[in-house]
């Protein structure tokens, strides 16, 4: 089984559905998945989970992004961005100085609310389906806590602004353009957002859409990052032939004393480095407890 991650450069257009098709297609493999969407005209980084590493996207998807955006003053959109219905515009913009004292207000945790197009889910459906229906208004969804952990602005026109970001995931970049221009009193849409860094995985990982459309199976597997190259930030625990077997069965394994206390996640590995299993705390103290077992 092909397993490991394939980061892609996604252009404008497609959606994150679209690219997880094509390299199923490439790959000849049916277990692929995304760790976070990115709309349909956003571009960067897309990682893909490959055979077991779909597994691990829970993990994977809660990791840091780094995003650059640009964001048009004076008018705004049913879907915060410049491909939605325009609701309102204004004469009026911003100057550099009002922009980043606007900026202070949304740095650190705060509380965001996603977009009515967004792929939450409200009673089991996706939110961009609903607000899609002609029959009822699109829906309001509650705010939830999210974290700008740098957020920077870069340049300025005065009609546009440049910004640099490193978020939490869930992240809204579109509910952030749209809360700027509420701010500042003028409105504000997103006109472009390009994702450089997911976590771990940065452009320098990406293969091209062309690339992956066009190189061959084999040329894209070469691409691949390997499982025992993924959550490398989270602590790693060596371990003997007797324990791999043991931790292959889901049994608790006693943890390393350099590992006191126990950490909330820790990564198993084999005696050849290879990714057997993530773990976490045991319900028998000093213990870890096989959670994800891959292999």
């Amino acid at each position: 089984m092909i397993s490991g991650v394939l980061v892609i450069d996604k252009p404008p257009g497609p959606t994150s559905h679209d690219m997880v098709a094509v390299a199923r297609r490439v790959l000849g493999e049916r277990r692929i998945g995304h760790c976070g969407t990115l709309d349909p005209g956003a571009t960067g980084v897309l990682v893909l989970a490959v055979g077991q590493a779909t597994r691990l996207v829970r993990f994977l998807s809660s990791e840091r992004k780094h995003y650059d955006a640009t964001i048009r003053f004076g008018q705004t959109t049913d879907t915060f961005d410049t491909a939605g219905e325009v609701t309102s515009e204004s004469g009026d913009r911003p100057t550099r100085e009002a922009v980043e004292a606007a900026l202070t207000g949304f740095r650190g945790v705060v509380l965001q609310t996603p977009p009515a197009f967004s792929a939450k889910k409200v009673d089991g459906r996706r939110a961009y389906d609903l607000a899609r229906r002609d029959d009822r208004p699109a829906p309001v969804l509650a705010p939830v806590p999210v974290t700008a952990h740098e957020l920077e602005l870069t340049a300025f026109d005065g009609e546009t602004a440049s910004l640099s970001m490193v978020v939490s995931a869930g992240f809204y970049v579109r509910s952030l353009a749209n809360d700027l221009g509420c701010a500042l009193g003028m409105g504000a849409v997103l006109a472009s957002l390009r994702r450089t860094r997911a976590g771990s995985f940065g452009l320098t990982d990406a293969v091209t859409a062309d690339v992956l459309a066009t190189a061959g199976r084999e040329a894209v597997l070469g691409r691949l990052v390997p499982m025992e190259r993924l959550l490398t930030d989270v602590p790693a625990v060596m371990l003997s032939e007797d324990h791999a077997a043991q931790a292959r069965r889901g049994m608790d394994l006693p943890a390393p004393a350099g590992l006191a206390p126990v950490p909330a996640l820790a990564r198993l590995l084999g005696p050849g480095g290879d990714l057997i299993a993530l773990a976490t705390p045991s319900k028998r103290a000093g213990f870890l407890h096989p959670s994800v077992v891959l292999g």
